[in-house]
């Protein structure tokens, strides 16, 4: 089986996945089995309160710069959506209103200039 020309094979996916996941688990046994019980200094503490909120950009800022869709091109749509998603969520400071906002925008955009 390939996919788009690349040879697919099921042992180095599978590889690949207990290999992530071993990895996530040893990450996540340092901080919660060996740290878990001894108390952190309040800067260790402020800077895990950023962790999950810097995920959701850092998933998505790729999508935005090299879309697939455009071959990896930037593109008006695309950029729009993500400054009205960035200035709803500074103004408004609700992430579901920041997110559908900019889907719309994004969706809007594409659907107008036909992209």
């Amino acid at each position: 089986m390939t996919n788009a020309g690349v040879p697919f094979d099921p042992a180095t996916v599978w590889t690949v996945i207990i290999g992530l996941a071993l990895g996530s688990f040893a990450l996540r046994f340092i901080f919660i089995g060996m740290v878990g019980s001894r108390a952190m200094p309040e800067w260790v503490l402020r800077h895990l309160r950023y962790t999950a909120v810097a995920v959701l950009p850092a998933l998505v800022t790729p999508l935005v710069i090299w879309p697939a869709a455009t071959g990896g091109a930037l593109d008006a749509p695309r950029m729009a959506a993500a400054a009205v998603t960035l200035a709803v969520g500074y103004m408004v400071k609700n992430v579901l209103a920041a997110i559908f906002s900019g889907a719309a925008t994004l969706y809007l955009l594409l659907f107008l200039l036909g992209g």
